[in-house]
């Protein structure tokens, strides 16, 4: 049993071991033979790839070839161009030459030439006729540049050209013209106009003067236009109205009289600020309390004008009346000597003048207040011109005394508060001078009418002894 168990499993083994080797011989044949299409493949592929390398090498070799000969091409050529170019500037110089000789004088012409419209280049750049006839400060330009060439040569229409432009200059400057254009308005919006052109001083439209910007060769209406000093406000521009509705004759209006400028100095004028404007902005805290107190110095001045004003109408309407009235100084003052019809000359004259020091202080009040604003407000345009000089001093210290501007803010101050000192000073020692003086009047009637009575009682009683 034993045996044939063992040559059962013999036998199996030899048949897998022969399956083994049969699978073995079949795998390693395939293998070969798929190296052997490998090997094949990729020498066709190298031979492919031979042959396009030997092609682009000979790409490459015709580029080379041409681009050396292009080269060479090159070479040949700058070497032309160079003996060329060398014989140009020789031959340049020698014709500048020839042309500085044969041009003689009129290298003396064109230098005059060159100074003249350098100098009417400012002309033409700042005059308003410009707005008008734009383009000649750029033909100004090439004519300059042209004149001073050494090179090239004027010609006889341009020199007549230049010519023109001088005389239309001239001519311009003394007529009144109207005509449209565009105009720039205070809001940056551009508009077209009718303007009126007053020769090269001033330009106005729709009332309102006009000045000319050479940057943008256009006329800008002025932000603030002229006021009428003296006279009202707008009197200027109803002038230039009139000027631009009248066809002939004589129109009265204002200009810059400087002229050729298109009205620069004119614009600087109406810009300078006027009274309230330098108060509002030089004054400071020191400043307007002075204006306030000034103010109020002059109302209660006012007002005790007024008062004293009337007290005398009805102590003038007392004279004129037998009986005493309580409504006046006067009539309180006469009550109390008919009050006391009997008593002796002395007690009389205390009791008169007891009434008179009563209605004294009614009379006399706010006297005191209206001097004492006139005294300090002197003093106190004095503490502004010295609080203005220490900021100036300040500024020196900090940023030196080069820049005038800078130092301007504190003299403003500083002259604006004495200015504003005096100004309210002189106005309330004249009112306080103005009331003291009614009140000094009335209190002296009241006086003379108590002396009287008081004499006239002595003279009775001397004539009943």
């Amino acid at each position: 049993m034993k045996t044939t168990i063992k040559t059962l499993g013999l036998t199996v083994s030899t048949l897998l071991l022969a399956s083994f080797v049969n699978a073995q011989t079949l795998n390693t044949s395939e293998l070969l033979q798929r190296v052997e299409e490998d090997r094949v493949a990729e020498s066709q592929e190298y031979r492919d790839r031979v042959a396009e390398f030997q092609s682009a090498s000979s790409q490459q070799e015709a580029v080379l070839e041409r681009t050396q000969q292009r080269v060479a091409e090159q070479e040949r050529l700058q070497t032309e161009l160079s003996d060329q170019f060398e014989a140009n500037e020789i031959e340049i110089s020698d014709k500048r030459e020839i042309l500085r000789d044969r041009r003689g004088d009129l290298n003396e012409l064109f230098g005059t030439l060159q100074g003249v419209a350098g100098d009417f280049m400012s002309t033409f750049t700042g005059s308003i006729i410009s707005a008008q006839y734009p383009g000649r400060t750029d033909y100004l330009e090439g004519f300059i540049e042209r004149a001073g060439s050494t090179t090239e040569q004027l010609a006889i229409d341009e020199i007549e050209r230049f010519w023109y432009f001088m005389q239309q200059e001239m001519t311009e400057s003394g007529k009144v013209v109207k005509y449209s254009g565009p105009v720039a308005l205070p809001s940056g919006e551009t508009v077209t106009r009718q303007i009126t052109r007053i020769g090269s001083f001033n330009a106005v439209s729709e009332g309102e003067y006009l000045s000319y910007n050479s940057d943008l060769g256009t006329l800008q209406v002025l932000p603030r236009q002229p006021s009428g000093g003296m006279l009202s406000r707008g009197y200027y521009q109803s002038q230039a109205e009139e000027l631009e509705n009248a066809s002939s004759g004589y129109v009265k209006v204002g200009i810059d009289p400087t002229g050729g400028i298109g009205g620069q100095v004119f614009a600087n004028l109406v810009n300078f600020p006027t009274v309230d404007e330098q108060v509002r902005n030089n004054s400071g805290p020191i400043g307007f309390t002075i204006i306030g107190v000034g103010i109020i110095g002059v109302l209660v001045a006012l007002i005790r004008s007024l008062m004293l004003t009337l007290v005398a109408m009805k102590v003038s309407r007392q004279l004129k009346s037998d009986k005493p009235m309580k409504n006046n100084p006067l009539g309180r003052v006469l009550g109390v000597a008919e009050s006391n019809p009997n008593v002796d000359t002395e007690t009389l004259e205390l009791k008169l003048g007891e009434a008179i020091l009563q209605e004294t202080p009614s009379l006399e009040r706010f006297l005191t207040f209206i001097k004492i604003i006139a005294t300090i407000a002197p003093l106190m345009g004095l503490l502004g011109t010295v609080t203005g000089m220490i900021q100036v001093f300040q500024q020196i210290t900090v940023y030196g005394a080069g820049d005038p501007t800078i130092m301007a803010g504190g003299i403003s101050v500083a002259l604006m508060t004495t200015v504003l000192g005096i100004t309210v000073a002189i106005p309330t020692v004249l009112m306080h001078t103005w009331v003291k003086s009614k009140s000094d009047n009335i209190i002296h009637i009241l006086e003379e009418q108590a002396t009287g009575m008081i004499a006239e009682k002595a003279e009775k009683r001397a004539a009943s002894h």
